[in-house]
C-alpha cells in the first residue's frame, strides 16, 4: 500500500524525490503520512480535494482487499 501511495504522489508532483511517505500503527489502523515539497501540496490535494479523496478511495480499497484498515494524511 505504501508502495501504491508513492508511485501516485510521485507521478503527480514536479518534485518527485522530494515525497516521502512515514508509515505507523495506530488502534489496529495503519496511518499513512504523505510529505511532498513545497509548493507541490495544492497537485496532491488537487481541485476541492478530489485528489486527494481519489488517492483515498484506492488505498482503502486495497486496505480492505488485504483485510486492514488505513488512514492517509498529507502534511507539507
Amino acid at each position: 500500500m505504501k508502495d501504491l501511495i508513492e508511485y501516485i504522489a510521485k507521478s503527480l508532483v514536479d518534485n518527485p524525490d522530494a515525497v516521502t511517505i512515514t508509515e505507523r500503527e495506530k488502534d489496529k489502523t495503519i496511518v499513512y503520512e504523505l510529505r511532498v515539497g513545497s509548493g507541490d501540496l495544492g497537485k496532491v490535494i488537487g481541485k476541492n480535494g478530489r485528489t486527494a479523496r481519489s488517492i483515498r478511495t484506492l488505498l482503502n480499497a486495497a486496505a480492505t482487499r488485504a483485510g486492514k484498515r488505513a488512514v492517509l494524511e498529507i502534511v507539507e
